[in-house]
């Protein structure tokens, strides 16, 4: 079945008072199933062109009607691409430059600076990761409540200050402190951005988006080797390490992009007005961006100022296929997270230089960042399930091709297989994540998955930040063995999910009898919906 079959045809609960008949309305294919009087007076019985028939198959169930033109919907997409994306995407880059530059400070005296050990190190990323973990979930439900505009402008201030001042920290104590501090304040960023993201595109829309918005992450650790490379030659200045440099100056980054999403961001389309006052949309342009959210899916509309019930809550974390999906996040990422902070280290240990070490890290990083681009579009184009399929398994052959080199590998065989490794370590991410957003049922069970799928994120860092430990120096021999068993258990989860995301939608089909893999065309009361993978 094809991705667009998919998009159409997603699942979600319908009404109790919604006919179980289902039509379908297209210019070919013909079905064999019953339709109510009501429903063929409520389907336009005029045929329509390609472009706009999913608009028609929408109207019945969402109970708008298509006012306007494919071409003046195109536009005003590309216009949210301009205002929505940009400053969500600058934030993200912040957080990143803020959560990772602890690694590339291990290159300038770090550890001995604050008198800690490796070991202690690892625990201090894990508290981060922790922290994030904590108040996933709880920060995700103040942002339904309050919406992102007031959440995250809070947010973004807290961790900025955090992220600069802990350029003064000395000691165990302190860094611990601040690791966790640090996290706490960011939780719920990630899934709330995406959850407003979601809120502003449509399905087929989402994993593109999606890739974007992941974009400002991979630019932030593409760049941050190279950023850091510049800012610790830094030391002396003023008295200050060049690492007291790097947490000042990046800090200072993420309270200025503060300031930018508090005076532009527009919130979400039911206000999209900035608390600055700022406002892009006409009144026909608002009128769109509603509706053509109903004419998607209209049990995803958010009712402003609503709270998440218990009950939703506790339906969203009974989904099997949502657990399987937060395990794929927990092994897939964690080989990344210890790739990403000690790659540096592993570079100079192959006899580089150790500040050029940042800057030749970021290569695979840059990859990545091409990779990501690459992986929305296709996955929005093609299914979004086997490309994270074939994703991981490329991961894994290179997480698997580095640990067979030997020890005495030349050294630029080595950092060819570490860029590779590296630049495929988490492209698959964001199509995961949309993948998880367009199966939710409902404004608040998205919400609720985003929080899991982040928290899954944040749980791969805690695990993958004791994957390269000081007693497996210089090899890390160990790290890389359990890095190679986490890919294969990654490829083995996604055929999985795979499996069951094909068994649902079969048992659906026999269900209702109706639905055929000839019968592509949308359904103009779709009381079923199938699984999109």
């Amino acid at each position: 079945m094809d991705n667009s079959t998919h998009q159409h045809l997603r699942r979600q609960h319908a009404p109790s008072h919604r006919p179980n008949t289902l039509a379908s309305i297209g210019q070919t294919h013909k079905t064999t199933t019953m339709v109510s009087k009501s429903e063929m007076e409520t389907a336009s019985p005029v045929l329509v062109d390609e472009e706009k028939t999913e608009y028609v198959a929408r109207e019945a169930s969402s109970g708008c009607t298509q006012t306007w033109t494919a071409e003046e919907e195109k536009q005003l997409v590309r216009k949210v691409d301009c205002i929505v994306m940009p400053i969500l995407m600058l934030v993200f880059f912040g957080l990143q430059l803020d959560r990772a530059n602890a690694g590339n400070a291990l290159t300038d005296k770090f550890l001995v600076d604050i008198n800690i050990t490796q070991d202690w190190f690892n625990v201090g990323t894990q508290l981060l990761n922790a922290g994030i973990v904590l108040l996933e979930i709880p920060s995700n439900m103040v942002l339904y409540r309050v919406g992102p505009k007031a959440w995250i402008s809070v947010q973004i201030f807290l961790w900025g200050l955090v992220a600069t001042f802990q350029a003064f920290q000395h000691g165990l104590g302190p860094f611990l402190a601040t690791r966790l501090l640090l996290g706490l304040c960011e939780s719920g960023f990630i899934p709330g951005s995406l959850f407003t993201i979601s809120q502003w595109y449509r399905s087929h829309e989402l994993s593109r988006r999606y890739a974007f918005f992941f974009l400002g992450n991979g630019l932030a650790t593409a760049a941050g080797g190279l950023l850091a490379y510049g800012i610790l030659h830094m030391r002396g200045i003023a008295g200050l390490a060049g690492w007291q440099w790097l947490f000042i100056l990046e800090g200072i980054f993420t309270i200025l992009s503060g300031v930018v999403f508090v005076t532009l961001f527009p919130g979400l389309p039911t206000n999209p007005v900035s608390f600055a006052g700022v406002s892009y949309f006409s009144e026909r342009e608002l009128m769109i961006l509603t509706q053509r959210k109903s004419l998607d899916d209209p049990a995803n509309n958010i009712a402003p100022g609503r709270r998440i019930s218990l009950r939703e809550v506790l339906d969203t974390l009974s989904n099997l296929k949502l657990w399987m999906h937060v395990l794929l996040t927990t092994v897939g990422l964690a080989p990344s997270t210890a790739l990403w902070s000690y790659a540096p280290t592993i570079v100079s240990s192959f006899g580089y230089n150790a500040l050029d070490s940042n800057a030749m890290t970021s290569v695979g990083q840059w990859i990545s960042v091409t990779l990501v681009i690459l992986g929305g579009f296709i996955a929005d184009k093609w299914h979004r399930g086997y490309f994270v399929f074939i994703a991981v398994v490329l991961e894994f052959i290179f997480t698997l091709a580095y640990k067979c080199l030997p020890d005495d590998a030349h050294r630029a065989t080595k950092y060819a297989l570490l860029t590779l490794a590296s630049a495929t370590c988490s492209w698959w991410h964001a199509a995961n994540g949309s993948w998880i957003a367009v199966n939710a049922k409902s404004p608040a069970d998205r919400s609720i998955r985003m929080a899991m799928f982040i928290m899954a994120a944040n749980c791969a860092g805690i695990v993958g930040g004791q994957l390269f430990r000081a007693d497996d120096k210089p090899f890390y021999h160990r790290g890389w063995t359990i890095a190679v068993a986490f890919m294969a258990s990654s490829v083995a989860i996604v055929a999985a999910l795979l499996a069951l995301y094909a068994l649902a939608n079969k048992r659906l089909i026999k269900k209702t009898g109706s639905i055929t893999e000839k019968n592509r065309q949308p359904l103009a009361s779709p009381a079923v919906k199938l699984f999109d993978y």
